[in-house]
């Protein structure tokens, strides 16, 4: 949404799906960094996710990462937080090992959705990850299609459609549905984690 990540007493706590399976990744051996709102942009909107100042503030992190001895970075952005990876991703491709996008946003009617970004100019391995039933009206599983098919440099892109998990409540687009791969926070963090491990095409 907004882009914050709920910080409390030095954690985050947001109820987001990467924020909350922070923990699960760590458990599979990777660093991890979590990236809040700026001091100085309290809530994220979709134009600011796509802009020059963003683009220049994840560069100071992803340098910062490197001096902590970080070998390969991949960005993993969920929902509208996939408009900054597929933002970074064209900006930033020689920085990063590849991305994520889980549950993306798809559709056309949002200005900076990924398929209305120039995702072509993408040159690192892809991965995008959205659950079957995910009933947000801006992020349709059938709407991926758009994004497979923007991604024509991208030296391996996968699409994964996924089922399973449980006890959805709440808003479809909010992070304790299946939007938000609720009741499968393990088994997404395997897969995400298994493929990023060896990219592999379609």
């Amino acid at each position: 949404g907004s882009g914050g990540i709920g910080m409390r007493e030095g954690r985050p706590q947001s109820r987001n799906f990467l924020i909350r399976s922070g923990e699960l990744f760590r458990a599979q051996g990777l660093n991890v960094a979590m990236l809040g709102n700026p001091s100085d942009k309290r809530q994220l909107d979709d134009v600011w996710r796509t802009s020059e100042m963003h683009r220049t503030d994840v560069a100071q992190v992803l340098a910062d990462l490197r001096q902590r001895g970080a070998a390969a970075v991949w960005l993993v952005g969920t929902s509208r937080g996939t408009i900054s990876a597929a933002a970074l991703g064209i900006g930033l491709s020689e920085q990063v090992a590849g991305l994520v996008l889980t549950a993306p946003v798809t559709a056309y009617s949002v200005q900076a959705s990924v398929p209305r970004q120039a995702i072509d100019q993408i040159r690192v391995p892809v991965l995008v990850y959205h659950h079957k039933q995910d009933a947000c009206r801006i992020t349709q599983a059938h709407e991926t299609d758009w994004i497979m098919r923007g991604l024509k440099n991208a030296p391996v892109k996968k699409r994964w459609l996924v089922e399973g998990g449980g006890q959805p409540e709440g808003d479809p687009c909010e992070a304790l549905h299946w939007h938000g791969f609720i009741g499968m926070e393990a088994q997404a963090v395997k897969d995400i984690v298994g493929w990023m491990a060896e990219p592999r095409s379609d």
